[in-house]
Formats: structure tokens, sequence, C-alpha cells
């Protein structure tokens, strides 16, 4: 069996990128939030409101934890930390694509209504 030989200094090296942006996530965090919080005020978005505030809260977490980990050189610490940050950009992957899907039947849809009224009219 091998004798672990990374040290605190080590492990510290590879979370310090993650501790150097802990501002940015926090506030991309709270945007996020903020955002499920503001498309949670129309009735189609009350519907798919509660996956950017997830997605604000998991990063949360991720910043907190990444301080942590480099504080105690844990590696569990950094396992979790990394761990929440897939799960935020899992979640960000899911809201961007049924963003783009929204987007997308709204232009099919205003082009069929601007087909359909311009049909209208010369159809007299």
């Amino acid at each position: 069996m091998e004798q672990d030989t990374t040290n605190g200094a080590d492990l510290r090296g590879l979370i310090e990128p993650l501790v150097r942006g802990k501002f940015w996530m926090q506030l991309i965090g709270v945007m996020m939030i903020i955002s499920g919080v503001l498309t949670a005020l129309s009735i189609i978005g009350i519907i798919i409101a509660w996956i950017p505030i997830w997605a604000g809260v998991v990063l949360m977490q991720a910043a907190g934890a990444s301080q942590r980990a480099f504080e105690s050189a844990d590696p569990e610490t950094i396992k979790y930390a990394l761990g929440r940050l897939r799960i935020y950009f899992t979640i960000f992957g899911v809201l961007l694509l049924i963003y783009l899907i929204l987007m997308v039947l709204g232009m099919l849809f205003g082009i069929g209504a601007g087909v359909m009224g311009g049909f209208g009219g010369h159809m007299q």
C-alpha cells in the first residue's frame, strides 16, 4: 500500500485558484439567487425559478468550502468544494439549455405569428 506523500502546502496550492476567485463565486451566487427571485415573479417563471436559486446556493457553498479547504488543507474538504462546483456547472448547464429552448420556441412563435399575420392581410 502506498503512503500518502501529499502535504498541506501541496493541497493548498491546488485549491488556491478557487480561494482567489471566492469573491466572484459569491457575487455570481448572489446574482443567481436574485435572478431566480425575479424569475419567480412571472407566472411561467415560477416553474423554473428554483433552478437559478439552487445554483446560486450551491455556488455560495463552493466558495465557502474552498476557503475552508485552503485553511485546513483537508483532502475531503477540497473534494467537497470541487463537488459543489461540479453540481453548480451541471445546474447551470441545464438552466442554459432551458433558456435556449425557450428562446428558440419564442422566436419560432414570433416568426409564425408574423407569417400568419402577413398572410392574413393578403388572403382577402
